[in-house]
């Protein structure tokens, strides 16, 4: 926005070298005023009296700011600066003051449910660390920004998740399950996009809680069974006929014995009962009659 306001650096003095100088004053002040009248006998000085008001309105401007606690200052209704040192300083006694923490926070959302690509219903969570860069922006760009935050990172992790797949698309891609890295990074992108207005940095975003809403998790677990039986399977097809390849061309090239085409079907039919079969199984011999 052309309009926003950026934060920029308030006039200040360091209070250690102002201190002395408003000491001097006050003590010319006090003599005008006290030592006068109690040691001379005279009438107390106008111009004293007058100052007396006028030097504690100076001593307002005195500040004592704590490590990584910024100070927003006002003049007469317009930003006028923050600053952002910790210690003693003096600024204008005219400016109005509003502290802003510039230390990290933690925010822990709510567990949201979310459609993902594929329709399915799930629920997850995240937790974002963050904390305020731009002070002016934070302070009146939004009317809260810890409550901002929290609306916009709920909206920010709906729209991760309804853009990818729990586990994945046909290639196994684009997984909010199984690309936790990639979906923190994203996370992180889009949350950014979402407080900038507000001056906030995200310095981390990550999945803290991710699983199938309760009405669809057995559903979806018998499915995972599944496909991992029938991987499995796959995988255990393909060694036994390796090794009923293997033992054939090695029994016929020892010399062993020579397998007719008949002989050799019900060899692989039984090896391939044999290896594949869950349950112990006994190979079907056949014997001939004399």
């Amino acid at each position: 926005m052309s309009d926003a306001i950026e934060e920029k650096q308030a006039f200040y003095i360091s209070g250690w070298l102002f201190l002395p100088i408003w000491l001097a004053l006050a003590g010319a002040v006090a003599w005008s005023v006290v030592g006068r009248t109690a040691l001379m006998g005279g009438v107390p000085s106008v111009p004293g009296i007058i100052a007396l008001p006028l030097l504690f309105f100076i001593a307002k401007g005195f500040n004592i700011q704590a490590p990584n606690i910024a100070g927003v200052f006002t003049f007469f209704g317009r930003y006028a600066g923050t600053v952002r040192i910790d210690g003693f300083f003096w600024v204008n006694p005219f400016f109005q003051k509003q502290r802003i923490s510039l230390r990290v926070n933690n925010l822990n959302t709510p567990t949201l449910k979310v459609n993902d690509r594929a329709g399915n219903p799930i629920e997850v969570a995240a937790v974002v660390v963050w904390r305020v860069a731009d002070t002016a922006r934070a302070t009146f760009d939004v009317e809260d920004y810890a409550t901002y935050i929290i609306i916009q990172a709920e909206s920010a992790l709906r729209a991760v998740v309804s853009g990818r797949w729990y586990d994945g698309d046909a290639e196994g891609q684009h997984s909010l399950r199984a690309d936790l890295d990639a979906v923190a990074q994203v996370l992180a992108t889009t949350i950014q996009q979402h407080v900038a207005l507000a001056g906030i940095e995200i310095v981390e975003a990550r999945i803290s809680h991710l699983a199938y809403a309760p009405e669809i998790a057995s559903a979806m677990l018998r499915r995972q069974q599944a496909a991992a039986v029938v991987a499995a399977r796959s995988y255990i097809v393909e060694g036994s006929v390796g090794m009923v390849k293997q033992a054939i061309d090695q029994l016929e090239a020892s010399g062993v014995v020579r397998f007719a085409d008949a002989d050799r079907i019900k060899l692989v039919t039984n090896l391939m009962t044999v290896l594949v079969a869950d349950n112990e199984t006994q190979p079907v011999l056949s014997v001939g009659k004399e």
